[in-house]
């Protein structure tokens, strides 16, 4: 799950939780998807360098894409049992990427007039506690809302320890806080919740009267092409799929594949989304680069504050609605990080969605659990940004 600011925990089988309408876009083969040039080849040494690293993911793969030019540079395996590389139409976990997406859905009902910046949980969830009814659906898109955070709730992780497979009502998640006041005034400062896009999906529905997996069918899957990416409520991975593997940092102790550890049902629109490399390549270049909102709104997302991405992407960052700004030492991309058990994503593109980075580990990664880990990722993460970004 997307519950990286949670302390680790130790589940039954030992593992990490912490917890308009376009053609679609070209996903067209580079002619060679193996390392050919020096810079490729130094990029696949770092990469070789993670897989090699304590705690280290088994598996990593990157996409680089400039127009319908493809690199695909990797380490490592997709499967520690059959030895099978990773490719870029194996299935994964994105983690909290899948907030971009509730964040492309709120952001085209806005473009469609089906909601506002302004609305607040007051007026399209009235049934919500009092006490949160002046957030607004702006703020739940920053971070700045000061909703409490469902997933630090001890009832929900007291549940998921006794049975990690629980079928938890996706509507009623934020019921584990509801007797909670705000963290803060909403608005006046930043901090990252999983609770925030539970409660932008809610909205998305009580504006429409539709299902929130409807709309990311209609509003996003449909018209960026994505034919891979799915949000189920079980725990089962489709096939083929990267195998997600908790990685001990101290030896003897071996990797343990947690691909299938927890169902979907408790992260939701927080991070319940399977997707692919491939089809992650295809959303960000449509999100980061404004194919789906108008000029308008594009410039209300973009409405920079102090925020860091959990884990916190590559350079700087800043958060705007739905999305985070890494400004790195070769120029800035948009986009977003997530983690969870037995994966770590990074998917981000220029502006203009013309040159874009998803970069894919099988493993968590985070500050809580791998500290040093991250550093070291965050590093060649940049590495990788500038070498997308230099002509």
């Amino acid at each position: 799950m997307p519950l990286s600011l949670l302390p680790r925990l130790r589940l039954p089988v030992g593992a990490a939780l912490v917890y308009a309408c376009l053609a679609p876009l070209v996903y067209a083969p580079a002619e060679a998807d193996t390392p050919g040039p020096a810079t490729d080849r130094a990029l696949q040494s770092q990469l070789e360098e993670l897989v090699n690293a304590p705690g280290g993911p088994p598996g990593v793969i990157t996409v680089l894409q400039r127009g319908n030019s493809r690199r695909v540079i990797r380490a490592g395996v997709a499967d520690l049992d059959t030895g099978r590389p990773t490719e870029p139409t194996d299935h994964m976990r994105i983690a909290s990427t899948a907030k971009a997406f509730s964040g492309a859905v709120a952001l085209r009902l806005v473009d469609r007039g089906a909601l506002r910046l302004e609305d607040t949980i007051g007026r399209r969830l009235p049934a919500l506690p009092r006490a949160w009814h002046a957030v607004t659906l702006r703020q739940l898109l920053t971070h700045t809302s000061g909703l409490p955070d469902y997933s630090r709730s001890e009832e929900f992780l007291s549940i998921l320890r006794a049975d990690p497979h629980h079928h938890f009502d996706s509507r009623r998640l934020l019921d584990f806080v509801a007797g909670e006041p705000l963290l803060f005034p909403p608005g006046s400062r930043y901090q990252y919740s999983n609770s925030d896009n539970i409660a932008v999906a809610l909205m998305a529905e009580a504006a429409t009267g539709k299902r929130y997996e409807e709309l990311l069918r209609w509003l996003v899957h449909r018209p960026l092409g994505l034919r891979d990416t799915s949000l189920p409520q079980g725990f089962e991975m489709p096939e083929p799929y990267m195998h997600g593997y908790d990685v001990p940092v101290q030896p003897p102790a071996a990797p343990e594949d947690v691909s299938e550890l927890i169902g979907a049902s408790g992260v939701w629109a927080s991070g319940g989304i399977i997707s692919t490399p491939r089809d992650m390549t295809r959303f960000i270049r449509g999100y980061a680069g404004g194919a789906l909102i108008s000029r308008a709104t594009l410039r209300e997302q973009r409405r920079w504050v102090d925020g860091a991405s959990e884990p916190a992407g590559p350079g700087t960052n800043k958060a705007g609605a739905a999305i985070f700004r890494y400004t790195t030492r070769c120029g800035v991309v948009l986009g977003h990080t997530g983690n969870t058990p037995g994966y770590t994503q990074l998917i981000a593109a220029t502006p203009d969605g013309e040159r874009s980075l998803t970069f894919s580990l099988t493993t968590q990664v985070n500050e809580a659990t791998k500290p040093q880990l991250l550093e070291r990722l965050r590093e060649i993460e940049e590495n990788f940004v500038c070498a997308l970004l230099r002509n």
